[in-house]
């Protein structure tokens, strides 16, 4: 078949806007501060389980979707799907992420054939289990992480499954949160099956599918000619997270070989950890979705977001380690391997192309679940605060301060949200001074954050990463700072909370949290001195740290360079062996 450029064009533009259109009606519609941070995603699929266009959303869960939509289709093949039907699932072992990530699948039905799905996943505010938020950073096995849902019909022909909404109903904390939110995804895939369904009688539906399937082949011939820019070799890294929650003193490493032969690119896991008996476990949903994003960070922004892009990727996952953990592994706490998975990854091809690849982000720095009851209105709250940390310095630019990086893409929680919604006051919001690793270019800082409950007591699930070990440095940039978290208590002792712990907070205790900032990028005594002092005007950087360092001398208030006091502090420096 010849076809048409620019209605090819055309086309992938209004797949790519109604992806788009999916996700702001999402967030839109939901109830929960998560969902509304961003802690969701959606994506059109073809009829077979092809990714066909993308939101700009969270990246992991985007991945994430490719096996949860291929569950529900082995589940329910399209041919058995009909106008009305909405398909639910959040099983982590078959095809999803964990238990809070639900996914909703609605046929697009058109002339009586389904000719695409509509897919969202949403992190639901609570799903159950023995803490709330459903993410307990001692549990030992997914049963104790709340309900595990199949793939299932939840709307058959229009009409709910009562059963399974009952059964959702008391299981869950805040079910007027969590079918908030459920129905904000039904809307959202109802605005892309209106969508697809006008495109389809715009273009017919033959025209429309084969356009699709030119889309496809596109995007991996484009992948594949940048990934032959890459020279051949095989690429080796290895990076540790914290600890699994339960045995808090031994790291566990993450190791990746990534090898290029011409336009393939094949990454092999072995070397990886043990499965763990804590719940950092990741199922190959996320670790896959990882893999995903980074091949696509390193390839070209321009090509579709299809699943063309994935052809060229081959991924193998010892069964039995943390990326491919054997049933019933707890697995809630997983974003912290996906996230070491894109830094061991990125470590591995910085040997390949480094001028496309930072420093380590401080990535997946904090998640925080508070919940209660609420002494006011005698009614159950769940609250999620998305800590962020700061992305790492680049090949020619600073790193970005307090942003989400790589496979989470979500938005901060704003302190008027947390204030007005639940039982906390937020005594500060800031960057976090001299977090940022030093370099040419600066590592972006990460964020400092201070929580007091007023009233009651509060179960909170502090998921902290980076307390242990720092974003790495690239060519000379320093780490990025740890993360730190301390517990103001009520008779006045200040405890430090080593990363992962469930505890209970009372009225007038405060949690001060520290989100680790990012690896800096070449020699700080590289860094132009102006913008050493333009970050200490900032309140970025301080004066010891511009001196210890930069090697940059300042005098008076407010401080100025002295330039020759600066020349003589740099040369002695490399005397001693800085730079």
């Amino acid at each position: 078949m010849k076809f048409d450029p620019i209605t090819l064009e055309v086309i992938r533009n209004r797949f790519d806007v109604i992806a788009e259109e999916m996700q702001t009606a999402l967030e839109r519609a939901a109830y929960s501060t998560v969902l509304k941070a961003g802690d969701g995603s959606c994506a059109i699929f073809s009829s077979q389980g092809e990714t066909v266009a993308q939101a700009t959303a969270l990246p992991g869960l985007l991945g994430m979707l490719i096996p949860a939509v291929g569950s529900i289709l082995r589940a329910f093949p399209a041919t058995e799907m009909g106008e009305g039907d909405i398909y639910i699932m959040n099983d982590p072992y078959d095809g999803g992420t964990h238990i809070p990530d639900i996914t909703l699948v609605t046929p697009v039905v058109h002339q009586g054939r389904v000719v695409a799905l509509c897919a969202s996943i949403a992190h639901m505010q609570d799903m159950g289990g023995k803490v709330p938020g459903s993410i307990a950073t001692d549990a030992t096995d997914m049963y104790q992480e709340g309900l595990c849902i199949p793939p299932l019909k939840f709307y058959d022909a229009g009409e709910p499954n009562r059963t399974l909404h009952r059964l959702i109903e008391r299981n869950v904390r805040i079910p007027k949160v969590v079918f908030g939110d459920l129905r904000a995804q039904m809307a959202a895939n109802e605005v892309g099956r209106r969508r697809l369904v006008g495109l389809s009688d715009e273009y017919g539906q033959e025209e429309v599918l084969s356009y699709v399937g030119e889309l496809l082949d596109r995007a991996e011939i484009m992948t594949r000619r940048k990934i032959e820019e890459i020279p051949d070799g095989i690429y080796t890294f290895a990076d540790y997270v914290d600890n699994d929650g339960i045995d808090l003193d031994r790291r566990v490493k993450i190791a990746a070989t990534v090898t290029v032969r011409g336009s393939d690119i094949c990454v092999d896991f072995t070397g990886t950890d043990r499965q763990v008996r804590g719940p950092i476990n990741c199922v190959p949903s996320p670790a896959m979705a990882a893999v995903y994003f980074v091949v696509r960070a390193i390839t070209d922004p321009t090509i579709p977001n299809n699943a063309g892009c994935y052809r060229p990727v081959q991924v193998h996952l010892p069964q039995g380690t943390v990326v491919n953990p054997i049933p019933p592994a707890a697995v809630s706490a997983r974003s912290v391997v996906m996230e070491a998975v894109v830094a061991v990854l990125l470590g591995a091809l910085v040997q390949a192309v480094p001028d496309r690849v930072p420093a380590a982000a401080g990535a997946n720095a904090l998640a925080m679940f508070m919940g209660g009851v609420d002494p006011l209105t005698g009614e159950a709250y769940v609250c999620s605060e998305l800590g962020t940390g700061g992305f790492g310095a680049r090949p020619s630019k600073d790193g970005i301060d307090v942003l989400h990086a790589d496979v989470i893409n979500a938005m901060n929680v704003p302190v008027e949200a947390i204030e007005m919604d639940f039982p906390l006051r937020i005594h500060r919001h800031s960057l976090w001074k001299d977090s940022g690793g030093a370099g040419r270019y600066r590592g972006g800082l990460g964020y400092e954050k201070i929580f007091e409950l007023l009233r009651g007591e509060m179960s909170v699930t502090h998921r902290g990463e980076h307390h242990f070990r720092a974003p790495w440095g690239l060519l000379g940039g320093r780490p990025g700072r740890n993360s730190l978290s301390t517990v103001l208590t009520a008779d006045g002792r200040e405890e430090v909370i080593p990363g992962k712990r469930v505890f209970t907070l009372h009225a007038g205790e405060r949690i001060h949290v520290r989100a680790a900032g990012a690896g800096g990028y070449g020699d700080p005594l590289e860094r132009p001195p102006a913008r050493v002092l333009n970050d200490v005007l900032d309140g970025k950087v301080s004066r010891e740290a511009a001196w210890d360092e930069y090697g940059i001398v300042l005098v008076g208030e407010p401080p100025a360079l002295d330039e020759a006091a600066t020349w003589k502090l740099r040369q002695s420096l490399r005397t001693a062996g800085r730079g």
